[in-house]
């Protein structure tokens, strides 16, 4: 195995290949466990989403995001509550200004379906 190849001469070293493999798999392994796992937790809400519904779901995001993980909050028009993206989109932005202190807004509010989703990340 060539150790320096720029030095002169190059220095090289015997090495048994299998046991050379081995070690570098166990540390790529040892890399990757220490990177960080990002973990979405989901919240789902309605367009007419009562006061009280909505802060219980608030309180639960804000434990979600306290804990590092991102909080996917979606809108779920059903039927015919299509006709009221702008209330849907109202209740995220909401959502979003009241965790404004927890964390920032990685997505804005944006309609896919029958789905209105918006993704906020944990401040560091």
């Amino acid at each position: 195995m060539e150790i320096s190849p720029t030095a002169n001469p190059p220095v090289c070293r015997v090495v048994d290949y299998k046991k050379f493999l081995y070690e570098k798999k166990k540390k790529q392994k040892e890399i990757k466990a220490k990177t960080a796992k990002i973990v979405i937790k989901e919240i789902r809400l309605g367009p007419n989403i009562d006061d009280h519904d909505f802060n219980f779901k608030l309180k639960h995001a804000i434990k979600f995001l306290q804990e590092g993980a991102k909080v996917k909050v979606d809108v779920f028009f059903k039927g015919r509550t299509i006709i009221y993206k702008e209330k849907g989109e109202f209740v995220l932005l909401k959502f979003a200004q009241e965790l404004e202190e927890y964390g920032k807004v990685e997505r804005l509010p944006q309609l896919e379906g029958k789905r209105m989703i918006m993704i906020i990340a944990p401040k560091k």
